[in-house]
């Protein structure tokens, strides 16, 4: 079975180097990307989908409201914040939706780490 992954960044290049990196340790993963909240609601639509990295500051829906209604609909996808936007307030936020909180820049680093979420329970 392969796994999914969805890229929401309304940063095309945030998009490239996160799937960049993944491809390097998962070749076999798919991947889906959006560049809104509202696109990614509309991607996921119908589909299963294992890995959801997600930015909080988008145009149109943000990032966090984005991930709840992606919660909802896909309970067992993993979920992931990656943002530079590093306010407690919305750590404290994404903590109570349920959230992975991983800090930007991207780099390989991040992106193990991410991948190493998948799967894991605790938030």
């Amino acid at each position: 079975m392969t796994t999914t992954v969805m890229i929401v960044d309304d940063s095309r290049v945030s998009r490239m180097m996160l799937q960049m990196y993944a491809k390097e340790l998962r070749p076999d993963w798919q991947f889906l990307e959006a560049a809104s909240g509202d696109a990614a609601l509309l991607a996921a639509s119908g589909r299963p989908i294992d890995l959801i990295v997600m930015d909080v500051n988008m145009p149109g829906m943000n990032g966090l409201d984005a991930a709840a209604a992606l919660k909802a609909s896909l309970p067992k996808a993993t979920v992931v914040m990656l943002t530079a936007n590093v306010q407690q307030s919305t750590r404290n936020k994404a903590e109570e939706i349920g959230l992975h909180f991983v800090e930007k820049p991207i780099t390989a680093e991040v992106t193990a780490h991410i991948i190493s979420l998948l799967g894991a329970t605790d938030v």
